[in-house]
Order: structure tokens, then sequence, then C-alpha cells
């Protein structure tokens, strides 16, 4: 179940946009808050709405942040996976060929013995 390179880079950009919003939503009920410590008079009727849905605005990118980023992880560890086993194969090759040289040094070491 490979994830391929676009449903990697689709999930880093939903997770980046998510978490812009949330980061956006948190910024916008901080001024809110602010507003209403300043502005004392403030109605109730204003505020209390608007905070409200800043919070659930908050939430929900919170929620799809979370959701996304856990869906990077998967992916990531697949990827660091993936590339560990291209070492390993890579390493094996060297090996092989390591042992390759080493045989044919040992064959030429042995007709010049005959030889000499």
């Amino acid at each position: 179940m490979g994830m391929s390179q676009t449903d990697l880079s689709e999930y880093k950009r939903k997770y980046d946009i998510f978490r812009h919003h949330a980061w956006a939503g948190t910024a916008l009920l901080s001024v809110l808050l602010a507003v209403r410590y300043l502005i004392a008079s403030l109605p109730r009727y204003i505020f209390i709405p608007l905070c409200s849905i800043l919070i659930v605005y908050i939430l929900i990118a919170l929620l799809f942040t979370y959701k996304y980023r856990a869906g990077l992880s998967r992916i990531e560890e697949s990827h660091h996976v993936s590339e560990q086993l291209e070492r390993e194969k890579t390493q094996a090759q060297v090996e092989k060929e390591r042992f390759k040289l080493e045989k044919k040094k040992a064959k030429t070491k042995a007709k010049q013995g005959k030889k000499g």
C-alpha cells in the first residue's frame, strides 16, 4: 500500500493549509479578546457568538491538521524504510563486487604461483 509522490505532496499541502488556518484562528481569537479587554462596552451578543465561531473554527482546523500530520508520519516512515532497503541493496551489491575482485586476485596469484 505505497503512496505516490503526489499523495505525499497533497498531504503536505493540506497539512500546511489547515495548520495555517489553526494559527490564523488563534490570532483572530487573541485580537478579539484584546478588543474585548480594551472596549469593555462591546455587546455580549456580538462577542460570545464571534468567540464561539472562532473556537469551533480553530478546533476543526486542528483536527484536520492532526489528521494530515498522522498521514504524513506514515508516509515518511514508509519512505524511510524504502530508503533503508535501498541502502542495504547497494551495500550488498558492493560486497558482491568486492568478493568477485578478491576471487579474481586469488586466481591471479594461483596462476603466478604455478608459473613461478
